[in-house]
């Protein structure tokens, strides 16, 4: 029986710090489920890496996949030298005639893993895009089942004794911000033990390789240009790509837009410029939905808004306990913070039962909030490789961060001027201080790659966005479509983070126009949701299926988009989603 630690109940520092609030869920929920019969190291491990594409079956239990592990130098500079094995998934085109090749996904961090992705949505991406297409992703270089992996620690008993111990968040209260002793302490000791672990693999764990190894991914396939589609990270690995090989593109979309040159400069500074837009929707959208549909309803959005105040700042003084029987923890003001961010990243998925959870935490009941995105379950050592491996997630979530970004100063006081500077962004900014933080002592990267990001590419780039996107904000597309010639702006007037997670018919229509035909929307394009207010969409908005958004008059092809989008964005939660709701993977 597997050894259950009490230590489970993780603070709301080691979940920030494990889990990016870039990342998309990178859990192995999916994989485990899919994998009814064979564990994962009996599925990968029974392939050989190969410098060509070879596919295999896997996965049968969910779906028609096919696997394969590609062999592309470690270091580039070196192609003799060290391999590192990519562990690729595809759903392979269903269509014969006309086939179109290979789009490549991937669904953000850094480190999230694509091959989960495909696992979770690829039949739904086939039918948004075309069954013309092979939908196909990858675990990165460093990651999941891609080897060498970004290990830190020996065990994934000694990481989650690592998260465990690292205390609670540092505090930011009315733009004063205390407490980041404890973190930046933690994190001068996050990087020795990086460095410790490291046999030379750990400087080429980088966005810059991750890009060329997906040139010579779509080269393994037959082609010269790549059709891509990069969530959130996956848009600076989109624009790394586009600024490197800007003659190498036949499509490509990036969605929930990073600014790129923030992000290589480790500031994370332009990220929650619009997280206040997206809870103010929240409020918006609760007043007029009223009390019978908004269970933490006020007359007023200024009022909800006081109300929330009002609850977060009594966990100060006074945290909920909260137990069931098959977790515990408690809510205190950190974990409140995260889990408020988390849903914002989902409103369609999200926003009902966020007010639910408020109003239950403000009648004494924390179970709601503590579980909002995904219940947590308690740690089990199954002290076996693939749970060492998955565990591994979090430390290739960091290397990449860090690699990537520009040396950053180990002094405390320096950090602590940087947290101030990012409290007058934004109330969250304790997530984009704790990425910083972890940089603080990260072992230097001989040659980080700084961009710059313009390019004459040799097809034009669709940008898609939210208007009201809680860590990607629309300023940030903009910005980087404006280094691209051609590059267009494909804007949803919702809230959410990255598109899937804003329905839109409209907008996949155009994004599966770009890519069927190469077609962009006109330049100022903005896009409705199928539900403007997620707390007065019908049940049948939320669920699989096509019925409930009036479909009466639509061609059967349109009524298939539509459930899939829904399937997406019902799926969006688990697949893409906040730290907060990522509890599974320390």
């Amino acid at each position: 029986m597997p050894l259950k630690l009490t230590l489970r109940t993780i603070s709301a520092i080691s979940l920030a710090l494990s889990h990016l609030p870039l990342a998309f869920g990178s859990s192995c929920d999916f994989s485990k489920r899919a994998n009814t019969t064979k564990t994962e190291a009996e599925t990968w491990g029974g392939i050989t890496p190969t410098k060509d594409l070879v596919w295999h079956p896997c996965y049968a239990q969910v779906g028609t996949f096919e696997c394969a592990r590609f062999q592309v130098p470690l270091d580039y500079s070196d192609p003799d030298g060290r391999d590192a094995a990519i562990a690729l998934i595809r759903k392979p085109a269903t269509t014969k005639e006309g086939y179109r090749g290979p789009i490549l996904f991937n669904p953000g961090g850094p480190g999230g893993s694509g091959v989960d992705l495909i696992l979770a949505l690829g039949d739904a991406f086939a039918t948004i895009l075309g069954s013309q297409f092979d939908i196909v992703s990858f675990d990165p270089r460093g990651i999941a089942r891609s080897t060498p992996r970004g290990n830190h620690f020996d065990t994934d008993v000694e990481r989650t004794l690592f998260a465990a111990n690292t205390g609670p968040l540092p505090l930011i209260k009315d733009g004063v911000v205390t407490g980041i002793e404890r973190i930046w302490a933690q994190s001068q000791l996050l990087g020795s033990l990086a460095a410790s672990h490291d046999d030379g693999y750990l400087q080429h764990i980088t966005t810059q390789n991750t890009a060329t190894d997906m040139l010579r991914i779509v080269e393994a396939h037959g082609e010269e240009k790549i059709k891509f589609w990069g969530f959130s990270y996956g848009s600076v690995l989109g624009a790394t790509f586009a600024a490197l090989y800007p003659d190498k593109i036949e499509r490509m979309v990036i969605d929930g837009v990073v600014d790129s040159p923030d992000y290589y400069a480790t500031l994370w500074r332009t990220a929650l410029i619009d997280s206040d837009k997206t809870l103010q929707l929240f409020f918006d959208n609760c007043a007029e939905a009223g009390p019978s549909q908004c269970p933490f309803y006020a007359p007023d959005p200024a009022d909800i808004r006081r109300n929330l105040t009002a609850l977060q700042n009594s966990l100060l003084v006074e945290p909920v306990i909260v137990k069931t029987d098959t977790f515990y923890g408690v809510v205190d003001y950190s974990i409140f913070s995260l889990q408020l961010l988390g849903a914002l990243y989902s409103p369609f998925a999200t926003f009902k039962p966020l007010a639910q959870a408020l109003a239950d935490l403000a009648a004494g009941n924390g179970t709601g909030l503590f579980s909002l995105s995904a219940e947590p379950v308690m740690y089990q050592c199954d002290c076996d490789e693939d749970a060492h491996a998955w565990a591994s997630l979090t430390d290739g979530l960091t290397t990449v961060a860090c690699n990537d970004g520009v040396e950053v100063s180990s002094s405390l006081q320096e950090l602590q001027e940087f947290w101030n500077d990012l409290a007058t962004v934004s109330p969250f900014a304790d997530f984009m201080g704790t990425i910083r933080a972890r940089c603080t002592n990260w072992p230097k990267n001989k040659k980080p790659f700084q961009g710059p990001f313009v390019g004459n590419t040799s097809h034009p780039l669709l940008v898609v966005s939210t208007t009201a996107d809680p860590v990607t904000p629309l300023v940030s597309a903009q910005k980087m479509a404006a280094g691209f010639n051609g590059a267009v702006v494909l804007a949803i007037d919702a809230g959410g983070h990255p598109s899937v997670n804003a329905p839109s018919t409209c907008a996949q229509q155009h994004i599966r126009a770009y890519f069927q035909d190469g077609v962009l929307p006109e330049e100022g394009t903005v896009c409705d949701p199928i539900v403007r207010n997620p707390f007065l969409a019908p049940a049948s908005a939320t669920e699989g299926g096509a019925g409930g958004i009036g479909l009466v008059g639509r061609q059967e092809e349109d009524a298939k988009l539509l459930a899939a989008v829904k399937e997406v964005a019902g799926k969006a939660g688990s697949v893409f989603r906040a730290p907060s709701a990522r509890r599974r993977g320390l």
